[in-house]
């Protein structure tokens, strides 16, 4: 276990070359079930209300209960990672979504299953901002490329993979085992990360910001709500304007907190590192982009191109696969054009198959869509070295919450992406016409992730 050990600076000893191997593969488990988690429950929806007679409302808190609470308290479980341990942290969060995913999977009511999912997400919170910054801890930047692209692959494998296999195990399995699926690959995670992940913490962290984590949590949840319910309740509504003025509210009081505090969560110092923002900021316009659109593709497949709903989901497979495909040479062009040339190309990449994706009317079909998701398949893949750029911008004193300020940055552009395009689609004459529009607004909000990432990434 000496090579696992903490040295006496707080700091992660780097593991031997096989137990390298493993940490990757926890890397690529950990962030595969919690992000397959995102999407697989959607097709098992209709058998869920048939079974549990549950209702419409209950349904959206199913999907959006694991988003509100992974997104609500992630910033918090980077801060716990830094404090407590990030193998500690990333362990206790293995272990919750891995209980609660078996308590879902065992709801025999629509009330426990949607308890279950928000717990669901605790866990996730936990899980992610640990896991970003063990992959940055004690490694060097060829290491923490490698351990940030793994992933980022893991994820989009599971964005593309989650109808498909929810779909598959709701039709000839049961619904339960979209959730008990999680069961033995939690625990398998588990053992893993015991003895592959090096432990590390912040040693002069003293104490938990807890004002800072307070405000944090409800920042990020009131933010979450408001996003994820505004299209359905009205964006006037009391509900939504209130939610959104408590957000506000406490955003203030955790600036303050955080730019007073004796030792507060995030260092707003952090953001004078230009590669830290600037790379925040790419993130944030890469989500915004392209989340927003993929929500409303199945719509536009199914309703617009006439795509089975099989058809649907396997349309994003090549995506998924090429960006594993193309991942492993990632490194090799990084090493020829920079961390922020790489990025700028993959995202012109990107914005350039979603436009195209834009241009297509009824009557086209799979040979015409293909060539538009191939081409955002590979500018995915060479997106991977921002993350990379965040992390290795910070102390590895601070990977833990600059894990966090990451993955809440992809997670919150996401949910507001999806209320942008959806602003645009409701708006326009015609849903085909409001998605080509929603489509070339993304792919310009990419278009300007590829500059912001040219000038500041190095």
């Amino acid at each position: 276990m000496s090579d696992l050990a903490a040295r006496p600076d707080g700091t992660a000893a780097r593991p031997r070359p096989t137990r390298r191997g493993l940490l990757l593969l926890v890397v690529g488990l950990a962030g595969f079930v919690t992000t397959l988690d995102n999407t697989v429950v959607t097709v098992a929806l209709p058998t869920l209300q048939t079974e549990l007679g549950a209702s419409l409302a209950a349904l959206e808190w199913v999907v959006t209960g694991y988003v509100l609470t992974f997104a609500g308290f992630m910033l918090a479980g980077g801060r716990l990672a830094d404090v407590y341990g990030r193998r500690r942290v990333l362990v206790a969060g293995l272990a919750v979504f891995t209980a609660a995913s078996l308590a879902a999977g065992l709801a025999t009511s629509a009330g426990v299953l949607v308890a279950a999912r928000l717990v669901q997400g605790c866990g996730a919170a936990l899980i992610l901002p640990a896991m970003l910054a063990v992959v940055s801890v004690g490694n060097d930047d060829r290491q923490r490329s490698t351990g940030v692209a793994v992933w980022m692959a893991s994820g989009a494998g599971a964005l593309a993979l989650g109808p498909v296999v929810g779909g598959y195990l709701t039709q000839h399995f049961h619904w339960s085992w979209v959730f008990l699926l999680n069961v033995p690959l939690g625990v398998l995670v588990i053992a893993l990360a015991a003895v592959a992940v090096p432990e590390s913490r912040d040693a002069s962290a003293a104490r938990v910001d807890v004002p800072g984590v307070a405000t944090s949590v409800v920042v990020l949840s009131a933010g979450t709500f408001a996003l994820t319910f505004g299209a359905e309740l009205g964006w006037t509504s009391p509900v939504i304007v209130a939610s959104g003025a408590v957000g506000v509210v406490a955003a203030a009081v955790f600036v303050a907190v955080e730019r007073f505090g004796a030792d507060p969560m995030v260092d707003l110092a952090l953001f004078r590192a230009r590669a830290f923002t600037g790379g925040v900021i790419a993130q944030v316009l890469w989500g915004l982009g392209v989340n927003g659109v993929f929500f409303f593709t199945a719509l536009f497949l199914q309703g617009v191109l006439g795509f089975s709903p099989t058809m649907s989901g396997l349309a994003f497979v090549p995506l998924a696969l090429l960006v594993v495909a193309v991942t492993p040479l990632v490194p090799y062009v990084e090493r020829r054009l920079g961390a922020g040339r790489t990025v700028a190309l993959g995202l012109l990449l990107v914005a350039g198959g979603m436009a195209a994706v834009g241009f297509l009317r009824p009557g086209d079909g799979w040979a015409d869509l293909l060539p538009a998701v191939c081409v955002i398949g590979v500018g995915s893949a060479l997106t991977m070295p921002l993350g990379s750029a965040v992390l290795g911008a910070v102390p590895e004193s601070r990977a833990g919450v600059a894990g966090g300020v990451f993955s809440v940055a992809r997670e919150m552009s996401g949910l507001f992406g999806i209320a942008v395009v959806g602003v645009i689609v409701g708006s326009s004459a015609s849903f085909t016409a409001g998605y080509a529009a929603g489509l070339l607004t993304a792919a310009a909000l990419v278009v300007v992730g590829a500059a912001v990432s040219l000038v500041t990434l190095r």
